[in-house]
């Protein structure tokens, strides 16, 4: 058998190189079980759903149609939601017992308004009350007919300002209790303080009357004992957090858990929607995430 020259070697190099990366290809191209790469990285790293920091997201996009610029007990607000084929949507998966959840937030987190709209004709209506100025944006929420995990919406977040003086207010230090307006207290009571991000986690919170007695029992809201919302008290994007005590279970010690899972380190302000005596009531939390 012959010598083989340096040119021979090169060709031989080259081949087998050649043959390595076909082999490596193949393997990054066969799917697993109807799994893409970035679906293989969403097993791993649990994902949170839209955060409403952009006005299209997943082939969604909300298309302002009358937009806040005054203020007032009841400033008009109108808007579309364009579908991936460019069409107005005027239907979707019922979340919370809602067809589409409607939010508004001031940039201190002292203005906060949970709506639903009306829908006429192939947009959707609602009046908001603004009291004062300052720099706000607006969430829709919904969940896509067309959707591959109802528990995650689709957020689309738009700006709009209210000029004229504005009072701000500081956003609260991050705390364990918070008091409704109407008397009751909320105390977070779960563990670590701090949560991590992109982790799931169970926020606990333990929920007294303004007697100071234990609430045993809460009234159905949007079809659960309640609903929770988080704001990043920087970046204005949104979290939705998901109850996990299904309705008619009594609760322990006053106790209602969410399901968390937040995207960015740093402050999230939260408000606690629950039903209790005819009424619905607030209570706003400041959360740290490290």
């Amino acid at each position: 058998m012959r010598n083989l020259r340096l040119t021979d070697w090169v060709f031989v190099v080259l081949a087998a190189a050649i043959v390595v990366a076909g082999a490596l290809a193949l393997v990054r191209t066969s799917p697993g079980p109807a799994h893409s790469a970035h679906q293989r990285t969403a097993d791993l790293v649990p994902a949170a759903h839209s955060d409403g920091l952009s006005e299209a997201e997943s082939g969604y996009r909300f298309e302002r149609v009358t937009v806040p610029s005054t203020r007032g007990p009841a400033v008009p607000v109108a808007f579309r939601i364009l579908g991936p084929d460019g069409r107005a949507q005027t239907r979707f998966l019922d979340d919370q017992t809602k067809q589409l959840h409607f939010f508004v937030i001031r940039d201190d987190m002292h203005v906060f308004q949970h709506l639903h709209p009306t829908l006429v004709g192939d947009t959707w209506h609602v009046d908001v009350r603004l009291d004062d100025g300052g720099a706000y944006r607006m969430f829709a929420e919904f969940v896509p007919l067309d959707t591959l995990d109802p528990r995650h919406p689709v957020v689309l977040g738009v700006p709009f300002s209210v000029p004229g003086d504005t009072t701000l207010v500081p956003v609260p230090a991050p705390a364990a209790v918070a008091a409704t307006a109407t008397g009751f207290t909320v105390t977070r009571v779960d563990e670590p303080a701090q949560p991590t991000p992109m982790r799931p986690q169970e926020l606990r919170f333990a929920i007294r009357a303004p007697d100071g007695s234990p609430v045993r029992t809460l009234e159905p809201h949007l079809g659960s004992y309640g609903h929770m919302t988080g704001f990043h008290t920087m970046l204005l994007s949104a979290t939705h957090l998901h109850p996990v005590q299904p309705l008619g279970v009594p609760l322990v010690d006053g106790e209602l858990t969410f399901q968390a899972t937040f995207a960015d380190r740093g402050e999230y302000r939260l408000f606690l929607e629950f039903a209790h005596g005819g009424a619905v009531h607030t209570a706003a939390i400041t959360v740290a995430v490290a």
